[in-house]
This record gives structure tokens, sequence and C-alpha cells, in this order.
């Protein structure tokens, strides 16, 4: 019997050293964090955002949620999030992405929608309006947000636009 309680013991101690940091501290100490950002800061994509929820800001262990602003006619540079997934809801406009090997794939995506984006997917963002913003929120399993971003190359960028 001793034996099975202390396989038992290991067992769940393996358990509990696997789960995030947030899940094995005492709910009783935590807090919860608002953020009402003010104005836009810039990021590596060359896109201006205001800033949401990140680990530098709110404590956030495992996520961070931005708004991101694609101006009438512009472009994110193309890039990768190195190791970490990302979702987003088109709050308004039309967005064509460029996305896999070379940009080759593209989407069209509208207000409403909610978009996946597999950790290490090349994409580049581009707003199909002329006169209108579009507007998303975005998050992404990456706390520090813009730490994991790397820019890739974007081979047939001339024709991104229809």
């Amino acid at each position: 019997m001793r034996c099975f309680q202390f396989a038992v013991t290991l067992a769940l101690a393996a358990v509990l050293a696997t789960l995030p940091v947030s899940a094995q501290a005492d709910p009783a100490d935590a807090e919860i964090v608002t953020i009402r950002p003010a104005a836009t800061t810039g990021t590596k994509q060359g896109l201006p955002i205001f800033q949401g929820i990140s680990g530098q800001n709110a404590g956030a262990k495992h996520i961070s949620m931005n708004k991101v602003i694609i101006p009438p006619g512009g472009a994110a540079k193309a890039h990768i999030h190195k190791g970490y997934e990302s979702v987003i809801y088109l709050i308004k406009g039309k967005v064509k992405t460029l996305y896999g090997e070379g940009l080759k794939k593209s989407i069209i995506n509208e207000g409403g929608d909610f978009i996946y984006i597999p950790a290490d997917l090349p994409h580049k963002p581009i707003n199909l309006s002329a006169t209108e913003p579009a507007e998303a929120i975005v998050a992404r399993t990456d706390p520090n947000e813009q730490e994991s971003v790397e820019h890739v190359a974007e081979p047939g960028a001339a024709d991104a636009k229809e």
C-alpha cells in the first residue's frame, strides 16, 4: 500500500510540475488588471497598436492581447511569431493575408471574422480599403508579444494587392 501511495504522490507531483505557474498560484492572491491604452505604439511588423494585456503591464504568464490598426491601404511587414499561436477578431475592415512559404497563399477576411494563425506561419496582412482603417483584437500565446516576432522575406509582394 505504501508503495502505491508513493507512486501516486510522484505522479501527482509530476503533473503539478507541468502546470503553468498561474494555475499553481493561490487564486485568493490574484488581482484583476485593467489596461486602458490612450495612444498607439509601433510594432516590429510596422503597424500601430493599442497595447493591451502583456507580461510587462499585467503580469500575464502565457498570453498577450492588443488592438491592432492597419491604416487605409497599409500592410504589415511579412513576419512569423516564433513558437507562438495567434488568434484574431477582425472588428472592422477587409483584410487580405498572404501566408505560407513564399507568401503564395492568401485569404480574405472581413469584420466579424475570427482568425487562427499557427505558430511559425509566415504571414502578411494587407488592408484592402484605401479609405478606412482595419481594426482587430489580437491575442497571442506569448506574454511578451513582440519578442517572438521575426521578419521573413517577401517574395511576390508586388502583387499583394488586388
